[in-house]
């Protein structure tokens, strides 16, 4: 049985193509590169009934993973994460059928741990053994803990306003970790320096072309756990634009196998906050890639990123599928992220609150009509973030103290 059916890697661009058996990070011309399959081999193949009794993990969908022998797997479980019905928020909101992925529950506690199992997972099999990555904070601990069990050494390095519970799960993993005092692209340059200097596997966003393969596989299961019927609108909160990437190249990958009951696809949404919206203006102007964003602030660290280098791919997925880029305010975010909790039960991550409150905002305009299935992704816990929890006065009962009605 074959294990995977990867077959090359091909530049988006200007269609140049590698092998999947070397360490290529690049194109020639500047572009990131995407793996590519024989999917009509593999449709004569694989069905999607196939899937059936298999592993509930993104393993399951290992013939489309550019894994090719199953002995280099790198995993700790991550995958197949649940997609819950918020009822109680939706109704409010005027979008009954309103439904939330949590990328939460995954390893490391955040959706990066996809894109970290499949890029461990074929940097072993390249025979990697030291890698540099710039990070926000969750890819850092996700590929620090996943490089720790692979074996391979890895260099981290996250702005100093990163989440502190990621500087923690790379340092517990064994991680080389180094702190900046400026943002992921100044960490960028570092890394870049460091990778020239020292012949090392430069794991930045979009520089291997492994990461969006295991980012893609939200899709798959979107998919799958949607009955092969997609909903009408997702949305994505989108710093680097590697899962929305990922997403949209699924869906046009099961186009091919045949496995969609129907060929509409989703309009694909990437939210962003007003602090940092790169993506949003580009789209607004019609662009096809976007321009620096100076001073980028937001509480959503993730999503903080202020020049993506595959933005032209995420606009181009947006475009493809008449979606839209929107940004929500930084009140907003807040709002959400304890409604969700709230209303739902759910502790999401700021990133995730951006696109309930953007799903609001489409809804308020009727660009998202009453009757739609609406999916919005968390992208990660709500307790790696316990810094944009409003602290509250607790009282303190004595011994014996009775509890009083009034709270807060």
């Amino acid at each position: 049985m074959t294990h995977s059916y990867a077959t090359h890697l091909s530049c988006p661009k200007c269609k140049n193509t590698y092998s999947i058996n070397d360490k290529t990070q690049l194109c020639s011309c500047g572009s990131p590169l995407l793996v590519r399959y024989d999917l009509a081999k593999a449709k004569s193949k694989v069905s999607k009934e196939s899937l059936n009794g298999r592993e509930s993990s993104l393993w399951r969908y290992h013939e489309f993973l550019p894994v090719l022998q199953k002995e280099n797997v790198v995993s700790l479980g991550e995958g197949f994460t649940p997609i819950t019905s918020l009822n109680r928020l939706g109704s409010r909101s005027s979008l009954p059928s309103l439904f939330l992925k949590d990328e939460g529950l995954v390893p490391s506690g955040s959706f990066k741990a996809r894109g970290a199992a499949v890029g461990i997972s074929k940097a072993k099999e390249l025979g990697v053994t030291e890698l540099a990555m710039p990070t926000n904070g969750n890819a850092g601990a996700a590929w620090s803990l996943y490089a720790a069990k692979a074996g391979i050494k890895a260099h981290i390095v996250m702005p100093v306003e990163a989440p502190e519970i990621t500087r923690k799960e790379v340092l517990i993993s064994g991680g080389r970790l180094y702190l900046i005092n400026g943002l992921i692209s100044d960490a960028g340059k570092a890394v870049a320096a460091f990778v020239q200097e020292h012949d090392c596997y430069d794991a930045s966003t979009l520089k291997e072309p492994y990461r969006i393969e295991g980012k893609k596989t939200m899709g798959y299961e979107i998919a799958e756990q949607f009955n092969w019927s997609l909903p009408d609108v997702i949305l994505y909160p989108t710093g680097g634009g590697v899962g929305l990437i990922g997403i949209y190249k699924a869906f046009r990958e099961l186009q091919e196998l045949g496995w969609l009951e129907n060929d509409k696809l989703p309009r694909l949404v990437a939210v962003q906050s007003e602090g940092c919206a790169p993506i949003v203006k580009a789209h607004e102007a019609g662009e096809s890639s976007s321009v620096f964003w100076e001073d980028s602030q937001t509480k959503a660290f993730g999503i903080n990123v202020p020049k993506a280098l595959g933005d032209f791919l995420v606009l181009e997925a947006i475009a493809k599928t008449n979606g839209t880029a929107i940004a929500v305010s930084e009140a907003d975010i807040e709002i959400y992220q304890r409604k969700v909790a709230q209303e739902e039960g759910q502790f999401i991550c700021p990133e995730g609150a951006a696109t309930i409150a953007a799903a609001t905002k489409l809804r308020e305009s009727n660009w998202i009509s009453h009757d739609e299935q609406v999916l919005c992704l968390n992208t990660g816990m709500g307790i790696k973030y316990p810094e944009t929890v409003l602290s509250k006065t607790i009282p303190t009962l004595e011994k014996g103290e009775r509890i009083k009605e009034e709270y807060h």
